[in-house]
């Protein structure tokens, strides 16, 4: 079993790398996660539905189909820390070689991303940016997999 994350353009903002960077560490204790970051599709014209094809393209050619997709999505189903952990816990048993979670660009993702997935994971009902999105999802991943390892981080 691999966990990927993928992820569409480069962070920018220091203090999100470094806590990207943290977590990242953290995780590889227990599972070598690969984080693989896309690069953001430019458009002069600015059209959303031009750079979300585009964006949607250059992931689904990457994914083979024994791939078990998760989109990182606000329309997603959303679970508690607990039950995320399940979630992974369910994964690591499964037949599947290659789980990967994808957050997508400022625009969200393609009808045919959506398509793809096998399913969609909501962090919150909130909308936020998907750097921040990132770091969320990391820290998450990281609390997971402490919680499986009966580890003190999580408190409940």
């Amino acid at each position: 079993m691999k966990f990927e994350y993928w992820v569409i353009a480069k962070t920018k903002e220091k203090y999100f790398i470094e806590a990207e960077q943290e977590f990242l560490k953290r995780i590889r204790r227990y599972t070598k996660l690969e984080y693989k970051v896309f690069n953001d599709i430019k458009s002069n014209k600015n059209d959303t539905s031009v750079i979300k094809l585009k964006e949607s393209l250059m992931i689904l050619e990457q994914l083979s189909d024994s791939d078990y997709l998760i989109l990182l999505d606000e329309r997603g189903n959303q679970c508690s820390s607990i039950g995320f952990s399940d979630k992974i816990n369910f994964l690591l048993q499964s037949s599947s070689k290659r789980v990967i979670f994808l957050t997508g660009g400022a625009y969200g993702f393609h009808e045919n991303v959506y398509d793809r997935a096998n399913e969609q994971l909501s962090l919150s009902k909130m909308t936020f940016s998907h750097q921040m999105i990132r770091t969320f999802f990391l820290e998450q991943l990281y609390r997971a997999f402490t919680i499986l390892n009966n580890e003190k981080y999580h408190n409940e």
